[in-house]
């Protein structure tokens, strides 16, 4: 079966719903999203982010970030990739402003607690996932493929994703495509909230 790259568009948003929970979650019980809609019913939550990719405000969850890879007409993964410069904190924040929340600052302080203060003139990539039964078939090789040609037309020459320390896997599918590790942050509130030691900022050149 092979694998195209298409655009996402707003009718995809149930399923980039289901990705960015997924990605946000990355094996923990609880993810930034349970934190910031104050709930554990994944019904009510995936409405949410179907909102918020959908808001004026151009979050990194704004479904024009998005890329999907398909199967034989099936969507089966997904990545994101953004300007840092763009969609900011602010941003975020006015997004989940647009879709009713109003009291979300202390999650947001467990969002932000490890600060890399960015380059914002690089491409930061994150929601990179893939369905169950759709591992190791070259799928997020693919949608990374397609993002780095795309990052490298629009001038783009350094890309940056940041993952969770310990992420193994993740990490090491990272250093295969080229990236390298440029900074890792241990977050005490990090930790408490999700029982992760921090973040990792890991970087490519093309």
């Amino acid at each position: 079966m092979s694998i195209t790259i298409k655009q996402a568009t707003a009718e995809d948003s149930p399923f980039l719903a289901q990705m960015i929970l997924q990605s946000s979650r990355a094996g923990k019980k609880d993810g930034l999203f349970d934190l910031i809609f104050e709930s554990t019913d994944d019904a009510t939550i995936l409405k949410q982010l179907e909102s918020l990719t959908q808001t004026e405000a151009k979050s990194h969850c704004h479904y024009k970030n998005f890329l999907i890879a398909e199967m034989d007409g099936k969507s089966v993964g997904t990545l994101c990739s953004y300007e840092p410069r763009i969609s900011t904190r602010e941003t975020f924040e006015k997004a989940l402003k647009e879709i009713g929340l109003s009291e979300f600052e202390e999650s947001l302080e467990v969002m932000y607690c490890c600060d890399f203060e960015l380059n914002k003139r690089t491409l930061m990539f994150d929601f990179m996932e893939e369905l169950d039964g759709f591992i190791d078939v070259g799928v997020l090789k693919a949608l990374m493929q397609k993002s780095l040609l795309t990052a490298r037309l629009k001038g783009y020459r350094i890309a940056q994703t940041i993952i969770e320390i310990g992420s193994l896997e993740s990490e090491l599918f990272y250093k295969k495509l080229g990236f390298h590790v440029v900074k890792q942050l241990e977050c005490e509130l990090y930790k408490e909230k999700f029982g992760r030691h921090g973040l990792m900022l890991m970087a490519i050149e093309f």
